[in-house]
């Protein structure tokens, strides 16, 4: 039988592409959001609950008159920028929204729980590949709020037999292969969308921040993972739970390093267009590679990237950009 889920924030790009894996999984989203960042538009495949995350007693009506057998958690503010000039503002969503979320689900007694943690637990990397083990040590307080939300759901494992998967995102990218849905945030902070909005003259000219890191063209190097993928991985995380397996803290990426030069050339590829680009400096703390071991996920998940190709990931979202 499929399981009820509460997809906290399952109107925004992760979550509603999560969403559309789960139904097609056999189970049912029941989407919380505030649609403060999420889309209306993006609630597809199953019911919205409009509230926030903080609002405990919502979320419990939702729990108990949708029956929900487990949480998936993406409700949280994003922008590493923002989290520097405004902490408080993320601790008090990130780790406070989380606090009233997991109260209300301990409450009615969901002890599933899939998290939507992130790379940025990690700061600066001390070996590359990243496992696992590497010591988080967060340099803003994004990284620290979603290693705050971890902590905590650690003890509840420890002391109240919640059980629960943190999977810590490395750079999320793509768009739905149907075009149904994609990313889109206010602003814009992500490489992929600002590329191929650049190319298609709806945005100004991509800022392209160093080219004179110790790489093989000079630019940085990230770890993409396609959507889809992500949303696999989070399917597979539920029902390992679902079948009483233990908490899990895993990587979620493609597994390899893609440069900001070869995602530029990628998007004019794809798109058959130039993509406007100018270089910037180096932004203070980003590091020359990041890029996820995710070894542990393979052989805990039974999962393997399948979509996280550069020209894949490309293609899929210059697809969403471009929809009639």
């Amino acid at each position: 039988m499929g399981l009820n889920v509460l997809v906290a924030g399952g109107a925004g790009y992760v979550g509603a592409h999560v969403c559309k894996a789960l139904a097609r999984a056999g189970h049912h989203p029941v989407v919380l959001d505030s649609l403060a960042h999420g889309h209306r538009e993006a609630v597809r495949w199953g019911p919205l609950v409009e509230a926030d995350i903080a609002d405990r007693a919502a979320v419990g009506r939702a729990i108990g008159s949708h029956r929900i057998d487990a949480v998936m958690h993406f409700a949280a503010w994003i922008f590493v920028g923002e989290s520097m000039t405004s902490p408080l503002k993320y601790f008090a969503n990130n780790l406070g929204g989380s606090l009233a979320l997991l109260d209300a689900a301990m409450a009615a007694g969901v002890r599933r729980v899939v998290f939507s943690s992130t790379a940025a637990v990690y700061g600066e990397p001390r070996q590359v590949p990243i496992p696992e083990s590497h010591p988080t040590e967060p340099i803003n307080p994004y990284g620290e709020s979603k290693l705050m939300v971890e902590r905590v759901l650690r003890w509840l494992d420890r002391q109240q037999g919640l059980r629960f998967a943190a999977l810590r995102y490395f750079n999320a990218s793509g768009a739905d292969p149907d075009a149904e849905i994609g990313e889109r945030h206010d602003p814009e902070t992500h490489l992929v969308p600002l590329a191929i909005l650049a190319a298609l003259g709806k945005a100004p000219a991509l800022n392209i921040f160093g080219d004179d890191y110790d790489t093989p063209d000079g630019t940085a190097i990230r770890d993409y993972i396609h959507v889809a993928d992500l949303a696999g991985a989070h399917v597979a995380a539920l029902e390992h739970l679902a079948a009483g397996g233990a908490s899990l803290t895993l990587n979620l990426g493609g597994g390899s390093g893609t440069s900001v030069r070869e995602i530029v050339d990628a998007v004019a590829r794809v798109g058959g267009r130039p993509v406007p680009a100018s270089f910037a400096p180096r932004r203070p703390g980003d590091p020359p590679r990041l890029v996820a071991d995710i070894a542990a996920a393979r052989a805990a998940l039974a999962w393997s990237p399948r979509h996280s190709d550069i020209d894949t990931i490309v293609r899929t979202a210059w697809a969403w950009h471009t929809r009639g």
